[in-house]
């Protein structure tokens, strides 16, 4: 249960952190089960890899631009045979996209007029090749709609670029120093309550958006703010 499901609003806050993939974009999972369906692997599988050794597996070190990305698709593809699948990872790779949720691009929208904002985002680099992240989605001509979107943050961390990634701790810190604030004056939406998980610890109050109605429900009522 999240912390801002008690519906008090909150006049001690001055950020509203988001999540990228699964919060203002869709996230990958869809994307996973389709694979999964078109190669004859288990409902579930990908997220497992992703799940086995989280903090060290292919996908963690991607993520903190600790491998390119030609050597991650050989780890992740020798992960997913030992697991007991194959899959060819550029594949996989190259069907993720992340399509916009207009109704909480406005959210942000309207949030940065009244505080501080901030993306957090776990992402890696790839080939311009490969759809998904910044980078890719403007060389794939989503320019105008990216830049217009990133342009309502304060602050962007990404795991890629500052070599850490949530679930850690130092990931939200890096937000917060950046914005000059304490984590308890911060609201953090994202959609997996492992990366919610250590953002309370520290004093965020937080938002698991497992659909973006009652996600921005429950941020209308902690801001005391219409975001629809």
């Amino acid at each position: 249960m999240s912390l801002g499901s008690m519906g008090a609003e909150r006049t001690d806050i001055a950020a509203v952190m988001f999540d990228f993939g699964g919060v203002i974009a869709d996230g990958p999972f869809e994307a996973f089960a389709r694979y999964e369906r078109s190669n004859g692997l288990p409902d579930g599988f990908v997220r497992g890899l992703n799940a086995t050794n989280h903090h060290d597996n292919a996908w963690a070190r991607l993520e903190r631009n600790e491998v390119g990305f030609d050597e991650f698709c050989d780890l992740f593809e020798a992960e997913a045979a030992a697991a007991g699948g194959g899959l060819d990872a550029r594949e996989l790779m190259a069907s993720l996209s992340g399509t916009m949720r207009p109704e909480m691009v406005e959210a942000v929208r309207r949030c940065a007029d009244r505080f501080s904002t901030a993306l957090l985002t776990n992402n890696f680099l790839r080939p311009d090749t490969v759809p998904g992240s910044a980078d890719a989605a403007r060389s794939a001509g989503m320019t105008a709609e990216m830049d217009e979107v990133l342009g309502l943050f304060d602050v962007v961390v990404e795991s890629s670029r500052v070599g850490v990634r949530k679930p850690d701790p130092r990931f939200y810190m890096l937000a917060c120093e950046a914005l000059r604030i304490e984590p308890s004056q911060a609201v953090f939406l994202d959609d997996l309550g492992v990366n919610l998980k250590p953002a309370r610890e520290l004093g965020m109050l937080t938002i698991k958006v497992e659909s973006a109605d009652s996600a921005l429900a429950e941020l209308e009522s902690v801001l005391g703010l219409p975001l629809r």
